[in-house]
């Protein structure tokens, strides 16, 4: 027979596995908008990873509740230096990508 006690154990374990699977598809959402965006502007993401800096609920326009997530991604202009960028999602909607100042590639 379950306690109250083994039952609360319970749910906190779904809730914290169901909150693992669901990083992980915002995490990948993520990802692919970092990618977009830097193939876009000619820049190449790095090691394809992505760093959850920030995670706060926030109102959405439609009154309700989602969670503002903040990644930290690498990207190189030229190859040869890593800069930081930052990308904040409001649920699965992106809200801004910001770019460390970066150097072009010199043209031939």
């Amino acid at each position: 027979m379950f306690s109250l006690t083994n039952l609360l154990w319970l749910v906190l374990a779904g809730m914290l596995a169901f909150y693992w699977w669901q990083s992980g598809q915002f995490k990948g959402r993520a990802r692919d908008l970092a990618t977009a965006h830097c193939r876009q502007l000619g820049l190449q993401l790095l090691d394809q990873s992505m760093v959850i800096v920030g995670f706060w609920p926030v109102r959405s326009r439609a009154g309700g509740l989602v969670f503002r997530r903040s990644y930290q991604f690498e990207f190189s202009s030229t190859g040869d230096r890593r800069y930081q960028a930052k990308l904040v999602l409001e649920g699965m909607v992106l809200k801004s990508i910001e770019l460390e100042a970066y150097r072009l590639p010199e043209s031939d």
